[in-house]
């Protein structure tokens, strides 16, 4: 067995730890935010690549930032800038169907006005609508319903939200 570098070897000591890291796990990212309108209604996009509709934002480019995530996703798909605000949840996602695990965020985006303004400006959003909370609860999916019905009680709440798989654990 070799012996284990150490700092005083700055290139071994880099080296040691490169090899670590690419034996890690990777967790895809995933950012969303929580914008509402005056009237108190969510906004929601809907996808034109996956059935269901979603809150807006998406996956993180290698070694972004969530928050970063948000405004970048909100600006490429809506032309939308936004000043991300407190974190609402972190989910886990399991493992489900071809895809690894996840780490998802929602941040608060706090309450913007754009009606008639508000068209996607790319291929990957078909729609984008400004919903109340009953009819976004028959609009998204299951674990997206469940995280939206945990970020908007994080908010009232004034907490952060830790979920597993769309699921608050008890604590």
């Amino acid at each position: 067995m070799k012996p284990t570098p150490t700092p005083a070897d700055p290139d071994a000591w880099n080296a040691y730890l490169a090899e670590g890291n690419a034996k890690q796990a990777r967790k895809r990212v995933a950012a969303d935010v929580l914008l509402r309108d005056s009237s108190g209604r969510v906004l929601l996009v809907n996808p034109a690549y996956k059935p269901g509709w979603d809150l807006p934002g998406g996956m993180a480019e290698a070694n972004e930032p969530p928050q970063e995530t948000v405004v970048r996703e909100l600006r490429e798909e809506l032309g939308l800038d936004i000043a991300v605000r407190e974190l609402l949840v972190v989910d886990w996602v399991a493992p489900h169907g071809p895809w690894d695990d996840q780490i998802a965020f929602i941040f608060d985006g706090g309450t913007i006005d754009v009606e008639g303004k508000l068209k996607p400006h790319d291929e990957e959003l078909s729609e984008a609508r400004f919903v109340d909370l009953a009819e976004a609860g028959g609009l998204l999916r299951d674990r997206m319903r469940r995280r939206l019905t945990e970020a908007v009680r994080a908010l009232r709440e004034g907490r952060t939200v830790y979920l597993h798989d769309g699921q608050a654990l008890p604590y």
